[in-house]
C-alpha cells in the first residue's frame, strides 16, 4: 500500500508544512532507523548512524548557503528565542545595534539589553510594523548589527540587506533557504527549524569562528558557541528527531535544485496570491508592495460581513492554518518551501468564488 498523502492545504505559519518525502522517511525511521533495528526515537545520539546524520545536516547547510571556511554550523536547542540571549552573550562587548521590524526583533532587543548596551538604529513600530525602515545609520562602533529578514506575524520582508560596517547578525527563521543571497556577508545567521527547515525542536546557528571569544565574559558551557563548535553540536544530547527531519528537508532542498530553485517556486506562489489580493475588491493586503514577504502573506476582507462565508469556504476546500496572528487579525497564508503551487491556486480559487457569489 502506498503511503497516505497529506490531504490538507497547509498554510500554518509554524510548525508548518514539510515535504512529503520527509514525512515518509521520518515515519520509516521511527520503526527502524538506518537499518539498525532500533527506532530513531530511541537510538543513541552517540551512535555512528546518528553522528553521521548530524554531520550531514551541518554540511548541507554549508553547501546550500555557500558558506566560507570561517563559518561553523550548529544545531542547538531552545529555538531562535534562546539565541536572542545567547548572541549578545557571545558577541556583545560594549554596544550592539538592532533594527526593530516586528515582535521577534523587539524580543531580541529586550533580551540583548540584559547583557549590555543596545541601540535601535530604526523601528517600524510606529506603522504597526507594516513596513521596513530604509533610511538609518548603522553605528560603526557597534559590536554587531542585528536584523530580522522576514517578519512572520506582519508579513514584511527585507528585500535589500544593508551594507554594514560591523558584523551583520540575522534572524532568518521564516525565510532561511527560500531565496538566494550572499550569506557570507553575515557574521552570524540563525533560524528556528519549524518553518522552512524541519520540525520544531532545533535551531540552526551559522557563526563565524573569528567573532567568538572576544567579550572577556566567562560563559557557562551551554551558552558558549565555542563549546558547541568544539563538540560538533554534541555537547549535550541533541534533539535527535528534529535534527534528522531537518537533514531530510535539507536533502530535499538540494534535490529540488537548491536555494535558487526554492526562490523561483516561492516567487511564483507569492505572485499568484498577491496578484489576486490586488485584483479582487473583496480583499486587501496588509503590506505595501515594496515590503511584502514571499513567505507570509497577510490580508483581510474589505467586507467584514463576508467573513463567516469566506471562512466556511476555505475550510470546505481543505485549507488549514489561514487565520492571522492574534495581534494582527485577518488572515495569513504562509508559503514556505514545501507548500505546492497547487495549494495557493486552491486558495485563489476560493477567493474568486467568493467574489463571484457575493
Amino acid at each position: 500500500m502506498p503511503p497516505m498523502k497529506i490531504k490538507k492545504h497547509n498554510f500554518y505559519a509554524g510548525p508548518s508544512i514539510l515535504p512529503q518525502p520527509v514525512y515518509d522517511q521520518a515515519k520509516a525511521a521511527i520503526d527502524d532507523f538506518a537499518g539498525t533495528g532500533v527506532s530513531l526515537l530511541s537510538i543513541s545520539h552517540r551512535s555512528k548512524e546518528f553522528t553521521e546524520v548530524m554531520e550531514e545536516a551541518r554540511l548541507l547547510v554549508r553547501e546550500l548557503l555557500g558558506l566560507d571556511e570561517d563559518f561553523e554550523v550548529l544545531f542547538l536547542q531552545g529555538g531562535a528565542s534562546m539565541q536572542f540571549f545567547l548572541i549578545p552573550l557571545n558577541l556583545l562587548r560594549t554596544r550592539a545595534a538592532y533594527l526593530d521590524t516586528g515582535r521577534w526583533a523587539a524580543r531580541a532587543i529586550e533580551e540583548a539589553s540584559y547583557v549590555g548596551e543596545v541601540s535601535v538604529a530604526a523601528s517600524s513600530k510606529d506603522g504597526g510594523y507594516r513596513y521596513i525602515p530604509e533610511d538609518y545609520e548603522i553605528p560603526s562602533d557597534a559590536d554587531y548589527f542585528h536584523i530580522t529578514t522576514n517578519n512572520t506575524i506582519y508579513g514584511t520582508q527585507m528585500h535589500r540587506i544593508p551594507d554594514s560596517p560591523v558584523p551583520l547578525v540575522a534572524d532568518m527563521s521564516s525565510d532561511i533557504f527560500s531565496r538566494v543571497m550572499d550569506f557570507n556577508r553575515f557574521g552570524l545567521i540563525y533560524a528556528g527549524a519549524q518553518k522552512n527547515m524541519g520540525p520544531a525542536g532545533t535551531v540552526m546557528v551559522a557563526v563565524r569562528k573569528s567573532l567568538l571569544g572576544k567579550t572577556g565574559r566567562r560563559l557557562a558551557p551551554m551558552t558558549d558557541y565555542a563549546v558547541h563548535i568544539a563538540k560538533k553540536s554534541m555537547f549535550n544530547t541533541p534533539p535527535v528527531f528534529a535534527v534528522y527531519a531537518s537533514m531530510l528537508t535539507l536533502r530535499w532542498v538540494k534535490e529540488q535544485g537548491g536555494v535558487a530553485a526554492m526562490e523561483e517556486r516561492n516567487r511564483r506562489k507569492s505572485a499568484l496570491l498577491y496578484e489576486e489580493l490586488d485584483r479582487n475588491p473583496l480583499f486587501r493586503a496588509f503590506v505595501e508592495p515594496p515590503y511584502r514577504s514571499m513567505m507570509n502573506v497577510t490580508f483581510d476582507l474589505t467586507e467584514p460581513a463576508l467573513r463567516e462565508r469566506f471562512d466556511r469556504m476555505w475550510q470546505e476546500a481543505d485549507i488549514v492554518g489561514l487565520k492571522g496572528h492574534r495581534s494582527v487579525g485577518g488572515y495569513r497564508a504562509s508559503l514556505y518551501n514545501a507548500l505546492p503551487l497547487e495549494s495557493v491556486q486552491v486558495l485563489v480559487d476560493v477567493m474568486r468564488e467568493l467574489e463571484r457569489t457575493a
